[in-house]
């Protein structure tokens, strides 16, 4: 089901107290580019020959995922001033052309639009939610364009046109329930905001439970900004379930957990798992009333490489001491530079060329090796379960030991058929 735009606007206003968090982040622009039109000398774009490639950075700085996206634009532009600290791309300096998704879908179909036309940018990067990267993808295929997208997903999906730096299923949600079903019990209930990703997220959920011994007690949704969850509380202490598996996005986290602890609900007493709660959520919300609950990720701030702790240092050095870094961050982070290192081995800025030399391409991120697979452009990356602690930080209790070969369509799995039109 779609998100209304009508009704995402008036649940707008109700996330303003959470928004204004990140508002100061939101207000700022980046030293070697500008939010906003680049000016009249856009048209050139990345082949006009000068000293300057456009590159654009499309996220969600208002509205009811500025939550979360705000930072990811940060650590993207903190990648992008990097580079040309050392010196820049193929000769170049990259100038970053900064746009608001706002939270609507619409506008990133027509942010894009505007970015790869009038700007003429060599590569977008950005998105946060599914439905975000839905709108974003035919725009970007009818014009050749390259888009990197940093979050998890519910996978089902591959475009030429997109590279994939967040996991997919098989590199998150399905090992999460596995681990859960082994370790927590076997009876889930599946809570999760209104639009493609928690569905489909979902759907491929019971499939996974029907085949590893697990039961579904219940399945709810609410539209994204939502904030009254008295009454599915209410059915969570009803049905009693092992472990409520969270696929809410944006604010509506902020109200379903504080709403949890106000009815005497704490992680001892259930088990929840998120798939989109990282380090600055938890900062939005609060440790005090997520500590003890988990969550999947393939980053954590407290990842132990030195990468990592250069990038750490590196972010609070820009943002302040007091920021955090989560995965969607270290995902936005990496992406910039894995397009960097396939432009350099393509020696081009040209898509069709940067596409083809970026199968293969390796990068030593903060979170680990991560590395293109040429046949659907997402990433092999490592799965890491975190348990949240007082300080906000997250204490690892399971990982993969390795990288993981991304599969969208769950082809590897016998039951994946069930929920997957291509494999």
């Amino acid at each position: 089901m779609k998100v209304k735009k009508k009704a995402l606007t008036l649940l707008m206003a109700a996330s303003l107290s959470f928004s204004a968090l990140l508002a100061g982040c939101a207000s700022q622009t980046n030293s070697s580019g500008t939010a906003g039109s680049p000016g009249t000398d856009a048209a050139a774009g990345a082949g006009s020959g000068d000293d300057t490639v456009y590159v654009g950075v499309l996220h969600s700085l208002t509205g009811t995922m500025s939550i979360s996206e705000v930072s990811v634009r940060d650590a993207t532009l903190l990648a992008i001033e990097e580079i040309n600290q050392a010196g820049g791309l193929l000769g170049k300096q990259l100038r970053p052309v900064v746009e608001d998704g706002a939270s609507d879908w619409p506008t990133f179909a027509e942010k894009t639009k505007k970015l790869l036309q009038k700007d003429k940018v060599a590569v977008i990067f950005g998105g946060w939610t599914s439905a975000s990267r839905k709108a974003v993808l035919p725009v970007v295929e009818q014009n050749n364009g390259l888009f990197f997208y940093p979050v998890q997903y519910e996978g089902l999906e591959s475009s030429p046109n997109i590279f994939y730096t967040g996991a997919t299923t098989n590199q998150q949600i399905v090992p999460a329930v596995t681990w859960l079903l082994e370790n927590k019990g076997k009876k889930f209930f599946l809570l999760g905001s209104d639009y493609v990703f928690p569905r489909t997220a979902n759907k491929i959920i019971k499939e996974q439970l029907k085949a590893e011994g697990g039961t579904l007690v219940a399945e709810e949704y609410t539209p994204l900004g939502h904030t009254d969850y008295n009454a599915i509380i209410s059915k969570i202490k009803k049905e009693k379930p092992d472990v409520v598996f969270n696929t809410l996005n944006g604010d509506s986290n902020v109200a379903f957990f504080k709403q949890l602890k106000d009815a005497g609900i704490t992680a001892n007493d259930l088990t929840t798992l998120s798939v989109s709660i990282a380090e600055e959520e938890i900062r939005g919300i609060g440790a005090s009333v997520l500590e003890g609950h988990y969550a999947a990720w393939n980053y954590f701030q407290t990842t132990d490489t030195p990468e990592n702790k250069k990038f750490v240092e590196a972010y609070k050095a820009k943002y302040g001491s007091e920021r955090v870094t989560s995965d969607p961050i270290e995902a936005g982070y990496f992406g910039v530079y894995l397009w960097a290192e396939a432009v350099k081995k393509a020696g081009s800025f040209e898509v069709d060329k940067v596409k083809e030399a970026a199968k293969g391409i390796e990068f030593s991120a903060p979170g680990g090796k991560v590395t293109i697979d040429g046949e659907n452009q997402h990433v092999y990356k490592t799965v890491r379960i975190g348990e949240i602690q007082a300080d906000g930080m997250f204490k690892e209790v399971w990982n993969s030991g390795q990288p993981v070969k991304p599969d969208p369509f769950l082809k590897t799995y016998p039951w994946g058929a069930a929920v997957s039109p291509q494999s």
